[in-house]
């Protein structure tokens, strides 16, 4: 395994961008990125090298990020596409409402649904990045996102 300061070098900007797709905030994104490389540093010990340090360190970002989010009840601006139904692709959630509606029935989504949606939808990250996350295949994380999308579909 590298020593944890090229690591550090050759992941901080990957890791950073992840988190400012994640929160679009280039602060707080810094901010977590700083303290996902502080936790990674204090857990090196754990690291299991089957797999990837990348995919490692944006798990410890994402979960740092939700964990944050969480705990200071941070209102997150959901105004990002959402894809409901076939008819009607691409829409926009600009009454409050509806967006209410929509985070309860995330709220009670199963994981890794709730997970696989938040991160193509609000995250913006391709399939592939997804299936890189939970370490499973790109066509994975396309059936798992049109599975969460057609209970929401159901749901709303």
């Amino acid at each position: 395994m590298q020593d944890f300061d090229s690591i550090y070098k050759e992941y901080f900007a990957y890791v950073y961008k992840f988190v400012v797709n994640l929160c679009k905030d280039p602060e707080l994104a810094e901010e977590i990125t700083q303290e996902t490389f502080f936790k990674a540093l204090k857990n090196l010990g754990k690291y299991d090298d089957k797999y990837k340090i990348g995919t490692w360190l944006c798990q410890i970002a994402k979960n740092t990020f939700y964990s944050y989010a969480r705990h200071q009840k941070r209102n997150i601006n959901i105004q990002h596409e959402i894809k409901v139904s076939d008819e009607d692709i691409e829409k926009y959630f600009t009454d409050k409402e509806t967006a209410l509606a929509i985070h309860r029935i995330l709220h009670n989504m199963k994981e890794p649904y709730r997970e696989v949606f938040w991160l193509r939808t609000f995250g913006e990250l391709s399939f592939l990045q997804i299936a890189m996350i939970f370490d499973k295949t790109e066509s994975w994380a396309r059936v798992t996102y049109y599975r969460a999308k057609v209970y929401i579909k159901e749901e709303v």
